[in-house]
């Protein structure tokens, strides 16, 4: 089943699971809310992989909250607040936009984790002055119990440890199936599964060939043909414009939705698990829309929002 489907029968259900959360609304400005994505997240990663829907009751039904606060959240600022509170930059999650019986729905899939993720830092917060409430404490192990994200036990840490094993299993004998010969000086590297090549159009299939006329082929990094993260697109375009106009990443994200910039390799790498990159072309495109039309991005964010509206 791909990764579409799969949604598709999440958004379905009605009841949380241990792969599976409902969040009503998520609020960017609310440090409690943080805490609580943070703390599912990492009992997810720790518990095989789950998904977050955020803008769903807890019986399964839209609730109607503007999601666009998360849709626009830049994954590397989520990475950096979990490795705040875990020392560990992880990034196995993808934010994507879908749809509930007419409601704009925010999903997080996040991915299994190879190491478990422990928590190092203390998470409070003062939801009323002069009050804190702790949602996880230092060195808590958090999995899936259900669908509650608690402290592990034993049990939870055997089955990852079982988890992991079947992994590498999995891996030596998959190995072991495709051993072909190599060209002197090659070399051998056990690799996570997650990893794959930094192409600008992400996994390339290749055919061994023993033709020496063949062409090499060698894979182009990513910082060389995307080199900016969304607040770097910002950055740049700011300092372009500057003194004619000013965007935030809300722009971008506007952008981004009305033109489809996500589905052009031209303009953007979409990463698993990680935050798009964007490349020179797309910055030099914004510039180029900008000057052709002064109100280019206000005409944008009143497209975006009749998409909507169109969607609700």
């Amino acid at each position: 089943m791909s990764s579409d489907d799969t949604l598709k029968v999440l958004l379905e259900r009605t009841t949380e699971a241990a792969d599976l959360d409902f969040k009503s609304t998520f609020d960017v400005n609310a440090p409690g809310d943080w805490l609580e994505i943070i703390k599912d997240i990492a009992a997810f990663a720790n518990s095989g992989g789950g998904t977050l829907l955020i803008g769903v009751n807890d019986d399964g039904t839209p609730s109607g909250a503007d999601v666009t606060g998360a849709l626009g959240i830049d994954p590397a600022d989520l990475t950096n607040r979990i490795h705040k509170y875990t020392g560990t930059h992880f990034h196995g999650f993808e934010f994507a936009e879908c749809e509930k019986a007419g409601h704009e729905i925010c999903s997080v899939t996040v991915k299994s984790t190879r190491i478990p993720l422990v928590f190092t830092r203390v998470g409070t917060y003062e939801p009323t002055q002069g009050k804190q409430k702790t949602v996880f404490s230092l060195g808590t192990v958090y999995f899936r119990h259900g669908a509650k994200s608690e402290p592990g036990t034993s049990d939870d840490l055997r089955a990852f440890l079982d988890r992991e094993l079947e992994l590498i299993k999995r891996s030596w004998l998959d190995g072991i199936s495709k051993v072909v010969e190599a060209p002197d000086g090659s070399r051998i590297a056990i690799l996570p599964p997650e990893t794959q090549p930094t192409g600008p159009s992400g996994a390339v299939p290749l055919q061994l060939t023993n033709d020496h006329n063949a062409p090499a082929y060698y894979a182009i990094p990513i910082d060389t043909t995307h080199p900016f993260r969304q607040k770097e697109v910002v950055r740049e375009i700011n300092t372009r414009l500057a003194g004619k106009k000013s965007i935030t990443s809300h722009d971008i994200l506007c952008v981004r939705r009305v033109y489809s910039v996500q589905k052009d390799i031209k303009f953007c790498y979409t990463q698993n698990y990680a935050s798009p990159r964007y490349s020179q072309a797309f910055v030099d495109w914004l510039v180029q829309k900008y000057n052709e039309d002064t109100k280019f991005f206000e005409k944008t964010k009143d497209q975006f929002d009749q998409l909507k509206q169109n969607a609700a």
